[in-house]
């Protein structure tokens, strides 16, 4: 038998090398593939693992330009703010002028109740005290009848002209209101022809022409309203709570709309944050939803595009209680007041808004 020849072992350098490799292939195949903007672990919308693709850019992440973005911004909230202010004295109106007509019928039983005190007064003889006492039995009778005559009616005079005063100070605030309601018309008339500066914007960019909207499948969901202020306008709100989507900040606002839809059933992937390109994700206001289950794809087809078009629709129908901007979705941007028109963002899934549905909150 011929003999064997030893093993020699591996030079220290190459065992080395080996483990190394084996290392990191354990490493690369124990980790799922996420969109480069994934959610956080413990994120309300989870994103499948799978071959995903990324959210939109930084740099131009929603199509158009940035002057475009701006115009729609500035155009979009100036409407809302207008007429949050016009609906708030509206309202006020209303109620001043049943308050108003409440103080007229009581001023018409007022001033029946001292006429017919005028009157009995002159059929008694309470014109004239000579009068008055010879009506009477003695002159303590005279006494308390004219002291009762004369206090109950000067304390009817006394009340009719406390309402007619109140009366004149109700008409003077509702001349008042009424002529507020002109002012925020006209502020509301001012925001429309800037929407309409907006969608001559959009014209330019070869988008803002007809549009066949957006249909639902299914009938939207009520959303839970954000807060307002007292007046009804919209408070401020910065960048302050974390966005559950990213490693960034969102406003309460948004997080509010992003939750709602959550809770009414839309739950694919969103990114909302991003540091860099324009509009509203750097300020925390706005948000894409994925139309795909795990992330955002091509040009969404079939149910992707009938969950993009009913998550679209929900946006709509609750505008005034989310606070929305405007939604971009399948080459059409819907803004307030105006309704859906054509969006060309660009040619691609996402700058086109083919892909996902975008939503600016206010």
């Amino acid at each position: 038998m011929p003999d064997l020849a030893p093993v020699r072992p591996r030079p220290r350098a190459a065992r080395f090398a080996t483990l190394t490799a084996i290392a990191i292939t354990l490493t690369v195949l124990a980790t799922p593939l996420t969109p480069t903007s994934a959610l956080a672990a413990n994120g309300p919308l989870a994103a499948a693992p799978g071959t995903l693709a990324a959210a939109p850019g930084d740099t131009d992440d929603e199509g158009g330009t940035a002057s475009l973005r701006e115009q729609l911004d500035v155009a979009a909230k100036g409407y809302l703010d207008a007429q949050a202010a016009l609906d708030n004295s509206t309202k006020r109106q209303q109620q001043l002028a049943t308050h108003l007509g409440t103080l007229e019928a009581e001023l018409v039983t007022r001033t029946q109740t001292v006429a017919e005190l005028a009157g009995m007064a002159y059929r008694t003889g309470r014109l004239g005290p000579l009068t008055a006492l010879l009506n009477s039995d003695s002159p303590d009778g005279f006494l308390d009848r004219a002291s009762s005559l004369g206090t109950v009616a000067a304390n009817e005079d006394r009340q009719l002209r406390n309402l007619i005063e109140v009366r004149d100070q109700e008409q003077r605030a509702k001349a008042a209101i009424e002529n507020e309601i002109r002012e925020q018309r006209k502020q509301l008339d001012i925001m429309a022809k800037r929407k309409q500066q907006a969608e001559r914007a959009l014209a330019q960019a070869g988008s803002g022409g007809a549009s066949a909207g957006v249909t639902a499948s299914t009938t939207s969901a009520t959303a839970k309203p954000a807060p307002r202020n007292a007046d009804g306008s919209w408070p401020k709100e910065s960048c302050s709570v974390n966005d559950p989507t990213t490693t960034g900040c969102i406003t309460p606002r948004t997080l509010n709309a992003m939750n709602q839809a959550k809770a009414a059933g839309f739950t694919r992937f969103v990114s909302c944050f991003r540091s860099g390109g324009s509009g509203e994700h750097p300020k925390g206001r706005a948000c894409d939803f994925a139309a795909e289950t795990g992330g955002f794809g091509g040009v969404a087809t079939g149910g992707d595009k009938t969950y993009g078009n009913n998550l679209a629709a929900y946006f709509v129908k609750n505008a005034s209680r989310l606070g929305v901007l405007y939604v971009i979705w399948f080459k059409q941007i819907w803004l307030p007041g105006s309704g859906w028109k054509a969006y060309n963002g660009g040619g691609d899934p996402s700058s086109d808004h083919t892909n996902h549905v975008h939503l600016s909150v206010n």
